[in-house]
């Protein structure tokens, strides 16, 4: 009887209260927290680029090859490819039922897979390139802008604090969105060309060959070798100018019959602004197992030492603040443990007084603490879905609180001295309540076992939940008998049991359940009915897996037609 014996050996009993808070708040602290659950992202996107090919081309040539093998991958789902002239984007989904490991080995294969026909793709194709990491998220996301900055200068402070975030404690990853590549560019004519005997592929030729890294052997000096190298290199337009085109015995200075000029990508391919402003963006992509709010405040101060040193009209702005929507939904959780504790506390007051209320309420923490210890040490973080799951467990942990002290009130009311009161409540109600906990937890199974990437994503409701009500069902028999022991009071003037019920409630209560029980077949029907009508009724009920997201933003996509010019589209 555990009960009884938390009571006779309350010493045990005080130790474990106060290892089981320590415990509790250690892990509350300690434990990760982020906005959403991990979950394993089964998409790998392949890409291609062939400059020059038309759709057909990519198509016959490229896309066709590639799908084929993709469908030698195990546990294939899909492959989706999307092609354009001179390029081509083909995504690959596993099946939602494969496992992190297999779904691991199905990217290698297709590396693999694909790496094994690359002699039969054409020449000058650039790829295939392979990402299946495009499924991390960014906690923040910050601006960097200035109004007379050009791009590469912009993008020189932005690989400045990337390099300051990637020695930020959890920080896995720091990443550069929307810088615009520099290019150098040679405009030339044909007829210039044509008047001194040179094509454009000697010219092409001249300015590979120029940054060429070829082996120019070595002297031996007697005492060591020492290697020679060709300088040269490439650099800046400067140096293209200068390059020597030779035909026949002719040699022609590039500079003479070209313009070489330095810029920008013209056209190119995307730009970012903020708030108007062209800007270069750092992504900061976070590392499993840590706290994504003291990683945000760790970011945050890496920031403010980064912009101390930027030059005056440099602007940085947050763009995303995830630790600020996780501080929001912790926020939420504590304000409903509050006003939970509030509502047991009323309800208890008013229905079986305020020392068994206090009981009731000091549970409520006890189990929660030991969650919140189950969860840090099986590596549960908070996030959205363990959030809801304590806020489901809320309404379900004082169950077996409340049914103690009622039982331990009745007895004492009967006359039980304390410690036989709660050692009635033991043996009366201990296993009725743990199959009632069973069962509960047991509706949970579909969503802690759904084979899919939505199951892997909503599973740890089921944990938390399954924890959280075995928790308060230990608490119950254990730590609930022991704390009434102490807080509740002893009758000096008890009653018999046909005393204790014979109230106006409860000669009301026994006047319903005694006409059911005589009209069996009509409550019989009526429960028939009522749940035909609720299965009938739900096909009104909206259904969504996820719902509308609160998040304060609006997108906006606005689609040209195919082959308009971007600079059309800003």
């Amino acid at each position: 009887n555990l009960s009884r014996w938390a009571i006779g050996h309350p010493s045990i009993a005080r130790f474990l209260f106060g290892l089981i808070i320590l415990a509790g708040a250690l892990g509350l602290m300690r434990m990760g927290q982020k906005e959403d659950p991990d979950f394993t992202f089964r998409i790998m996107v392949v890409q291609a680029v062939w400059p020059g090919a038309s759709i057909q081309d990519m198509e016959d040539q490229v896309v066709n090859k590639i799908e084929r093998k993709l469908q030698e991958t195990p546990h294939l789902d899909f492959v989706r490819s999307y092609t354009r002239a001179g390029s081509t984007i083909i995504m690959l989904q596993v099946k939602g039922d494969t496992n992190a490991e297999e779904v691991k080995d199905a990217f290698y294969q297709v590396r693999k897979k694909v790496g094994d026909i690359s002699n039969e793709l054409p020449q000058g194709l650039l790829g295939p390139y392979f990402n299946d990491e495009f499924g991390d998220t960014f906690i923040t996301l910050h601006s960097i802008s200035g109004d007379g900055f050009t791009y590469p200068e912009l993008k020189k402070f932005a690989i400045q604090a990337r390099d300051m975030l990637l020695t930020t404690p959890g920080v896995e990853k720091a990443v550069i969105i929307g810088d615009q590549p520099e290019k150098i560019y040679i405009d030339v004519s044909s007829k210039a060309l044509a008047e001194r005997g040179l094509t454009i592929v000697d010219l092409q030729n001249a300015v590979k060959g120029q940054n060429a890294v070829d082996p120019a052997g070595s002297v031996d000096t007697g005492l060591r070798s020492v290697r020679i190298s060709v300088e040269g290199d490439v650099t800046k337009a400067a140096d293209i100018r200068e390059l020597r085109l030779r035909s026949g015995n002719q040699v022609t200075r590039l500079g003479d019959i070209a313009t070489v000029s330095s810029g920008l990508e013209d056209p190119y391919e995307r730009k970012y602004r903020f708030n108007g402003h062209e800007s270069v963006q750092v992504g900061v992509v976070m590392a499993k197992g840590f706290n994504v709010r003291d990683v945000g405040k760790d970011v945050e101060a890496t920031y403010q030492r980064f912009e101390a040193g930027l030059p005056y009209g440099v602007s940085v702005d947050q763009i995303s603040d995830q630790p600020e929507v996780v501080k929001d939904a912790v926020s939420e959780f504590m304000e409903a443990l509050g006003e939970a504790l509030l509502i047991v506390l009323a309800v208890s007051l008013l229905s079986i007084g305020w020392r068994s209320g206090l009981v009731i309420a000091i549970a409520i923490p006890l189990v929660l603490a030991a969650t919140f210890a189950i969860m840090y040490e099986i590596g549960i973080d908070l996030q959205r879905i363990s959030l809801g799951a304590l806020i489901i467990a809320l309404g379900l942990l004082v169950d077996d609180a409340m049914i103690v002290v009622e039982m331990m009130e009745r007895k004492l009311e009967e006359g039980l001295v304390k410690i036989e009161a709660a050692s009635f409540a033991y043996t009366s109600t201990a296993f009725p309540m743990l199959t009632g906990t069973l069962i509960t937890t047991a509706g949970f199974i579909p969503v802690g076992f759904a084979a899919s990437t939505a199951g892997e994503y909503v599973r740890t409701l089921f944990y938390v939940v399954g924890i959280a009500l075995v928790v308060s069902w230990f608490v119950a028999v254990y730590f609930t008998p022991w704390l009434g022991y102490m807080i509740l009071k002893q009758r000096k003037h008890a009653g018999t049991h046909h005393d204790v019920f014979d109230t106006g409630f409860y000669r009301r209560l026994r006047a319903t359940v005694a006409w059911a029980v005589r009209h069996r077949i009509i409550v019989l029907v009526m429960t028939l009915v009522t749940f035909a009508t609720s299965l009938w009724a739900f096909q009104f009920i909206p259904q969504n897996f996820f719902p509308q997201s609160s998040r304060p933003e609006i997108l906006v996509d606005l689609w040209l037609p195919e082959g308009t010019s971007i600079k059309e589209v800003e």
